[in-house]
């Protein structure tokens, strides 16, 4: 039997995991990762022997050229290989035929990764599972398979099956070769008829200009996102985003975000009476039909004008798209069309997962990371993303 376990790969993998399965006394990695190694490196021995009987048999020169290390981990840890290789080739496809039986190792750290967990804490939590550490830089190379998936993930086709469109951004900073610079992260968040959100897509971009935004939203309308069925669009008031939409998605009502509105008007307000004020915009905001909103909010300039003239002006000003969201029929829930709350949500989660983080060293790391957060923020919502964590990468 052992004798068998040496010479075949596949044998050699289902004793180790019945092993684990019969709970062995004592720490049994140590000795299984050995024997595992010797297995794979005569494996790849064999291979190169084949090798140069093959090529001499055609009349062709070759010869061995040492040996250079790599790293296969698995479910008893860490192996470090000696790869041997001749003058013209190597014998590294041998652990790659079997490299799959570690998906389970890697497909657990990018699972840890995506719900929140550093580099180094990845480390901490698999010690105990895998009886060795992880170093950080491990987990990076494998959190680098994320990058095929923002790739495609960004060229999707999209599907135009959203009755709310919610759009915001939030900056992060990156280092350059000039320094620590801000980078805004431009977001779209769709609602679908069911009431589930799921964030749509990201870009990265220099800033929420008008060209930006344009460039953001031509992207998501050529990939398949036209408005067919879009009923409202909710923002946050910024002048970029505002002159951007027309030239999209034009024939869409947009929403203004209370929430955002609110803060402004709150600004104009002196502490004292803060709390009265914002108790008048929420019997506005929250009123049950369009004409009770807008008899509240005649009220709510009748009583603060003399005092706050500036505050009744921030908040007139934009009233008719404050109380779009009224005028619209919508058969989701009022509490997810006022304001950008659900996309200021998930933007809570990034700072949470980003903030031990401090500076991003480049455009792929963000990717990467918001990728990781928007896939788990839209799987908490029932919604599935693809590419990630769903096939062979």
């Amino acid at each position: 039997m052992y004798r068998e376990a040496v010479k075949s790969i596949r044998r050699a993998f289902r004793e180790v995991n019945s092993f684990s399965e019969n709970a062995w006394d004592g720490d049994y990695r140590i000795a299984a990762r050995e024997a595992l190694k010797k297995v794979l490196e005569g494996k790849m021995e064999e291979r190169v022997e084949m090798h140069l009987d093959e090529v001499k048999a055609n009349g062709v020169v070759d010869r061995r050229n040492g040996y250079f290390p790599r790293h296969l981990l698995t479910e008893i840890g860490d192996l470090e290989l000696s790869i041997p290789r001749t003058r013209t080739f190597s014998a590294i496809g041998t652990v790659r035929r079997f490299a799959r039986r570690t998906d389970p190792v890697e497909r657990t750290l990018l699972l840890s990764f995506v719900l929140g967990l550093s580099t180094r804490k990845v480390s901490c939590a698999l010690l105990p599972i895998l009886g060795v550490p992880i170093s950080a830089q491990t987990v990076s190379r494998v959190a680098r398979q994320l990058d095929q998936c923002v790739e495609a993930y960004h060229k999707r086709p999209l599907e135009d099956k959203y009755e709310v469109l919610i759009l915001d951004g939030i900056v992060l900073k990156r280092r350059t070769g000039a320094g620590a610079q801000k980078r805004t992260v431009l977001v779209a968040l769709g609602i679908r008829p069911d009431g589930k959100k799921e964030i749509i897509d990201f870009q990265q971009a220099t800033s929420e200009s008008q060209y930006a935004w344009e460039g953001f939203l031509n992207n998501l309308y050529h990939r398949g996102l036209v408005g067919s069925t879009l009923k409202l669009i909710v923002v946050d008031g910024g002048t970029g985003l505002e002159a951007a939409l027309p030239l999209v998605f034009g024939q869409i009502d947009v929403q203004r975000c209370w929430a955002h509105k609110t803060r402004n008007v709150l600004n104009c307000v002196k502490k004292g009476d803060q709390a009265s004020v914002k108790r008048s915009l929420h019997r506005i905001s929250h009123a049950l039909n369009l004409t009770e909103a807008q008899h509240t909010a005649g009220q709510f300039v009748k009583r603060w004008e003399p005092v706050y003239p500036k505050a009744t002006r921030c908040l007139t000003k934009d009233l008719p798209d404050l109380l779009t969201f009224l005028r619209v029929p919508l058969t989701l829930k009022r509490t997810a069309l006022r304001t950008t709350n659900a996309i200021e949500r998930r933007f809570k989660e990034v700072r949470r997962r980003t903030r031990p983080m401090g500076t991003f060293s480049d455009h792929t790391s963000i990717d990467r990371i918001m990728l990781a957060v928007f896939t788990h923020e839209n799987q908490k919502q029932g919604v599935t993303t693809p590419f990630l964590l769903t096939q062979t990468i």
